[in-house]
């Protein structure tokens, strides 16, 4: 970033006519530079945010459909809510290992018929729970190389110019993952898109080092299922 700094101070100093100086300077960087090598900056970048947040979307084969959105310091704290379809949604806060899960009352409803209970809407909408990771949203997120990858075509990703990355893995046989990478400014990951045998799944990062407050709900709001165990 200071290299870019410089040359820019350079150029506006001395005037385009030194090489490296023009508009293609960045393109032609760019070119040289394997599908790998782009790859791991972006990872690199990534992984040395503070917040970021994650929006994601998939379609299963069978027609069904999950999706829902994340904010995050990739560390100890986020907050999200994830979409199941037929109007079910399930808010949830992660502080280190304590989870604080909303359902809203389509999701109440047929949580409660499945276990033939009574109608348990109305009820304090927070509860907290022992956060294990098994379920639910994580405040983590791995940004690493993996399989074999190769450039694609250039694009935009909400109006930002972007390089596809396309990568398949032995391990994933049939899959296929496109890592769109920002090619002006901080070299982002802003999509991923995933095509598989039985599913796809798309996945967007923005928000890059926002302010997060990612806060406990109130008390008088919480039923505290830890105390139970």
């Amino acid at each position: 970033m200071r290299r870019t700094v410089a040359t820019a101070l350079s150029c506006l100093l001395l005037g385009t006519a030194l090489a490296g100086c023009t508009d293609s300077a960045p393109k032609k960087q760019e070119e040289e530079r394997s599908a790998r090598q782009l790859l791991d900056e972006a990872n690199e970048t990534m992984a040395a945010l503070d917040s970021v947040t994650v929006t994601m979307d998939t379609a299963m084969a069978d027609g069904t459909r999950v999706s829902g959105q994340v904010t995050t310091d990739l560390k100890r704290r986020c907050t999200g809510r994830t979409d199941f379809g037929a109007g079910k949604q399930l808010d949830e806060i992660r502080i280190d290992d304590t989870g604080y899960f909303r359902p809203n009352r389509a999701y109440l409803k047929e949580w409660a018929e499945e276990r033939g209970l009574a109608d348990v809407a109305g009820r304090k909408p927070w509860v907290k729970a022992v956060s294990d990771g098994a379920r639910g949203i994580t405040c983590t997120r791995e940004f690493a190389f993996f399989g074999e990858a190769k450039k694609g075509k250039p694009g935009e990703v909400d109006g930002v110019p972007t390089i596809a990355l396309v990568v398949t893995d032995e391990a994933d046989e049939g899959g296929t993952y496109a890592f769109h990478v920002a090619t002006e400014g901080e070299p982002y990951l802003l999509k991923v898109a995933y095509e598989g045998t039985d599913h796809r799944n798309t996945t967007t990062f923005s928000g890059f080092d926002a302010p997060l407050d990612v806060r406990a709900p109130a008390p008088s709001e919480v039923v505290d299922a830890t105390a139970r165990r």
